[in-house]
């Protein structure tokens, strides 16, 4: 049901940002991604170039690789074209609902699992569609898309944040988009800024986990992790 609201603001913008019904219909279906469909909705009303606009989506979903893998586990034994319906239909909210269950409930079946996903694209689906239909009958500042997409980050970079490491790096990729969108005068500098922050996260990591200088204060987390161990035991 928490779609229901989210699913009619994106149908809304993705109006304002020239979709229409159909439109509206395939992009809910084959993205299926919150995040995702506003930033295209955001991207279009600034008329970003189309391959901007697939280089962003590329690394904003890339994150589905990592969440797919720890579900692996428990869809083994299932055919390859299970595999892909599930992994066609998966997204942040329905994931970590049947990675919870999986974890603590050992009767909750791949089948369950796929039923949640349905479920949940069939809501976010529909509420996109009547967001479309409404969006033609009210009229929609599109500063407005600026600010749910840049509130929908902030959001998702919070959530996201388990070290100092965490923290330094989204700073630091922030002075990067800044600096290079300055520099190329168009949106691919968000592409070069994303690419330039992970390589030096990534490198930054290794080195402290390797050679463990400073590693007690940018690598200590800031917040409980619940693993996978974690959450079977409360489950027992």
């Amino acid at each position: 049901m928490s779609y229901i609201p989210i699913g009619l603001a994106c149908g809304v913008l993705l109006h304002a940002a020239g979709f229409n019904f159909l439109m509206t219909a395939l992009v809910s279906l084959l993205v299926f991604s919150g995040g995702a469909q506003f930033m295209i909705a955001s991207m279009l009303t600034i008329h970003a170039p189309m391959q901007t606009i697939l280089l962003m989506l590329l690394f904003l979903e890339m994150r589905y690789a990592l969440l797919g893998s720890s579900l692996s586990q428990y869809v083994r034994g299932t055919s390859k074209k299970f595999l892909l319906i599930f992994a066609a239909s998966m997204n942040d909210e329905n994931y970590a609902v049947n990675y919870l269950k999986f974890a603590t409930d050992k009767t909750w079946t791949p089948q369950n699992a796929l039923s949640v996903e349905h479920l949940s694209l069939l809501f976010w689906t529909v509420s996109n569609l009547i967001g479309s239909l409404a969006g033609g009958f009210i009229s929609v500042n599109l500063t407005i898309v600026d600010y749910a997409l840049t509130a929908l980050f902030i959001y998702m970079i919070v959530m996201q944040i388990k070290n100092r490491l965490t923290i330094l790096i989204s700073i630091v990729s922030g002075v990067f988009a800044v600096l290079s969108m300055a520099w190329l005068k168009s949106t691919m500098g968000l592409v070069v800024a994303t690419l330039i922050a992970s390589l030096i996260g990534f490198a930054l990591e290794d080195y402290l986990v390797k050679k463990g200088k400073n590693k007690a204060f940018l690598l200590k987390k800031i917040k409980p992790n619940a693993g996978r161990k974690e959450i079977s035991k409360s489950g027992e």
